[in-house]
């Protein structure tokens, strides 16, 4: 999208690389920068997962490299309300949520844009790899140029107030660009490691984190035929698809989840990463977000990705039942997972998504032994 000149834009400076070449970048273009770096988590600060004080130290030298001032805001109680405590409901209702879609929505594109607004702000900027144009007076979100990047999937719900005010300066630039400018510039984080884990908390042992908020129920580890292959430590700590941490093992080779009965707290297991119930063609998704506003006319035929890492592949999506949608792919998909999102796109363009609710039952997942799709 092209910006018009000398605008104020504050970009939310995280102390990583590609927050600092979107601020570098703007005030290249003459555009009037400020900084501001989110603080949004403080149940243990004592700790050394979040580094938040690290992060504060490198986007103030950043800041200070450019010259542009820097603020620091405390977005903690927004963060735990619209987005931790949700996280942590859909956890213990067995779900994989994805927090990074709901920081971006409440966040990074409605608290921090609100904030910036209210200084005078005429838009505000971000790292994200994504881009944003205008179509009749539409604004619409595009996938970032490289696909290895591309961070279009957790923008899905963000609302036109916000594509209108916003602006993703490294949209057209590949990772290794970033570094390369960043370097020229001298900034002084150009190498410095990507961040990982849940949004604002960072990386940390995962289970043991749950653990403060959530009581584990350790259970049984079954087959879809019923054979008892072990025990499990608590549902919320396996997601669909998932090989690590399940603690068995056998012959014919390593095991995944593929189900999980809340009710009767007992994970369901299937031998070898390809067996055909790891795989389904057809899901519904609730809790659906439209970018440009209303729906599109439906049925209709697009493409949609599941995860955040795997490509978009053709679907058809109709209405489903009870303000869902469905969705049926032409190719069957690899650990379609309750919780996760699915993004629909029109080729570049994102077009929305929702929140996968519902996959094929165990079942009929055992029934034939053969990829389900319903």
């Amino acid at each position: 999208m092209q910006l018009k000149p000398k605008q104020h834009i504050i970009v939310g400076v995280s102390g990583g690389v590609d927050s600092a070449v979107a601020a570098w970048l703007l005030q290249r273009q003459g555009h009037r920068v400020t900084g501001v770096f989110m603080k949004n988590w403080e149940e243990d600060d004592q700790e050394n997962y979040c580094a938040a004080a690290e992060d504060f130290e490198a986007a103030r030298t950043v800041c200070e490299r450019l010259d542009v001032p820097l603020r620091s805001v405390n977005f903690a109680t927004e963060y735990w309300d619209q987005v931790f405590s949700e996280f942590l409901a859909e956890v213990e209702a067995g779900h994989t949520p994805n927090p990074d879609v709901l920081c971006n929505r409440e966040i990074k594109f409605k608290a921090f844009l609100d904030f910036a607004l209210s200084l005078g702000a005429d838009r505000v900027a971000t790292g994200h790899y994504a881009r944003i144009d205008s179509d009749g007076g539409c604004y619409r979100l595009l996938k970032g140029l490289d696909a290895n990047k591309d961070q279009s999937y957790f923008l899905y719900a963000l609302d036109q107030h916000a594509l209108g005010n916003s602006c993703f300066p490294l949209g057209e630039l590949t990772k290794p660009q970033v570094r390369a400018l960043a370097q020229d510039a001298g900034l002084p984080n150009y190498a410095r490691k990507d961040s990982t884990g849940i949004c604002f908390i960072g990386e940390r042992p995962f289970r043991a984190f749950l653990r403060r908020y959530l009581p584990p129920r350790p259970g049984e580890i079954r087959t879809l035929s019923g054979e008892l292959k072990g025990r499990h430590e608590g549902l919320m700590y396996y997601t669909i698809g998932q090989r690590t941490g399940l603690g068995i093992g056998g012959p014919g080779g390593p095991w995944y989840a593929v189900d999980k009965d809340m009710r009767a707290n007992v994970l369901y297991v299937v031998e070898g990463r390809d067996h055909p119930a790891l795989y389904g063609a057809e899901l519904y998704a609730r809790d659906l977000h439209w970018l440009a506003g209303a729906g599109p006319q439906l049925p209709l035929q697009c493409s949609a990705k599941i995860r955040y890492r795997t490509a978009a592949a053709p679907c058809r999506i109709e209405t489903g039942p009870k303000e869902t949608l469905r969705v049926s792919f032409r190719q069957v998909q690899r650990a379609i997972t309750p919780g996760q999102s699915v993004v629909f796109y029109d080729n570049d363009i994102c077009l929305g998504g929702g929140i996968i609710a519902w996959r094929p039952s165990r079942d009929e997942l055992k029934a034939s032994g053969r990829a389900a799709s319903c």
